[in-house]
């Protein structure tokens, strides 16, 4: 009897929503982590709650967690804020940034996917931070007070990718590269570092970038064949009324 209430004890604390504090990361299979203040596992989604309300969340495919760990890093100077900030939309902070520096907003947006997968409040584990995956001393030198802040780390991420493309005539791969790996691997390479994981960084967003670009165009040649006159029915249309008022030869 007693080992029956204890297994039903056990069963009941498995129902219970996991609560944890909200210096936890959820270690991700990408290289990435997940700042969160409780989660929830959802049968093969785990919910993380980012904030102690549960009206702020990010849906995680449970597999593509690795585990879960305490988060030792200080936290960001004006956390109270962060707990009580409304939830942002994104393209607006995207199109903000990108009419603020002069950049296109699928490029943001290609490389917002991919440094966090365009959740804010990732860190990796060399430590960069947020949605355009700020590390420290670069947020500082932009002027980045809370990294986790969408509006604010994008805004700077956008400002520091718009510095390195001036810095190397638009090259977009060199900047691309130099955002990953840093410009001094850049101009030591002459280019793009040989390094695996930032080839596959830059090919990434490109890729990304691209993908965008082709549907946009697919989308805009079919919107301008909706629009264009049916020339092809019209003329057949034509002919067969021109050829109705022909004189029947056989008469």
């Amino acid at each position: 009897m007693r080992g029956r209430k204890a297994l039903l004890v056990a069963i009941a604390i498995l129902l219970v929503p996991a609560r944890v504090s909200a210096a936890d990361l959820a270690q991700l299979r990408n290289g990435f982590s997940i700042r969160h203040d409780h989660r929830q596992v959802l049968g093969d989604i785990t919910r993380l709650f980012l904030e102690t309300s549960d009206t702020s969340y990010i849906d995680v495919p449970t597999m593509q967690i690795l585990g879960f760990e305490k988060d030792l890093s200080p936290s960001p100077p004006d956390t109270a804020s962060a707990k009580s900030r409304s939830p942002v939309d994104l393209t607006q902070v995207v199109d903000s940034a990108s009419s603020a520096y002069h950049l296109d907003p699928d490029l943001i947006r290609s490389v917002i996917h991919a440094e966090s997968s365009a959740h804010p409040n990732a860190v990796s584990r060399k430590g960069a931070q947020g949605l355009m995956q700020l590390m420290p001393g670069t947020a500082v030198r932009l002027g980045v007070a809370d990294p986790f802040d969408p509006q604010a780390n994008v805004s700077g991420g956008t400002r520091y990718l718009r510095q390195l493309l001036e810095r190397y005539n638009f090259d977009l791969l060199k900047a691309l590269a130099a955002y990953n790996a840093g410009p001094l691997r850049v101009e030591q390479y002459r280019g793009v570092p040989p390094y695996r994981e930032t080839r596959a960084y830059v090919s990434r967003v490109v890729r990304e970038y691209n993908r965008k670009k082709i549907a946009q165009e697919k989308q805009a040649a079919a919107q301008s064949k909706a629009r264009r006159p049916a020339k092809t029915n019209l003329k057949s249309a034509t002919s067969r009324a021109v050829a109705g008022n022909q004189p029947n030869e056989r008469q």
